[in-house]
């Protein structure tokens, strides 16, 4: 995914952070109950929701079945770059992205459902983002 610039104005981190927040804490308790996988909102965390999109993509899960869950490891991938970056949510027109303090503008709900299709990574994406110079632009 490419760091792009939102040509709307940005909602407060509070209204604008309200979903994807409760999207990521939903994503926890689900992966922790079903898949009994632990997220703790650390970078290395990232390792373990890419092995599981790769481990679905594998097995041919359909799409629709696990859009949701896509939404909320991306919510989630979010929330990590937020607490490690001092990043904050912006919102616009439904759609959620992260700007982290040196303006870049990253789409990890995206970037989650690029993992479904085999192009991506949470984890670079994490990386990338916290890096703070320029990146890769994932």
């Amino acid at each position: 995914m490419t760091t792009t610039q939102a040509g709307a104005t940005p909602e407060n981190r509070p209204s604008a952070a309200a979903k994807p927040v409760r999207w990521a804490a939903d994503a926890v308790a689900t992966l922790r109950e079903g898949a009994r996988l632990r997220l703790d909102y650390s970078a290395q965390s990232l390792w373990r929701a890419d092995r599981m999109i790769d481990e679905l993509r594998r097995e041919g899960t359909p799409y629709a079945a696990v859009e949701n869950m896509l939404r909320g490891l991306g919510a989630y991938t979010g929330e990590v770059i937020v607490r490690q970056a001092g990043a904050e949510w912006w919102a616009s027109g439904g759609d959620h992205w992260v700007r982290t303090p040196d303006g870049r503008l990253w789409d990890p709900i995206d970037e989650a459902r690029r993992c479904f299709a085999g192009d991506g990574s949470l984890r670079l994406l994490c990386r990338d983002a916290t890096s703070g110079a320029g990146g890769s632009g994932r």
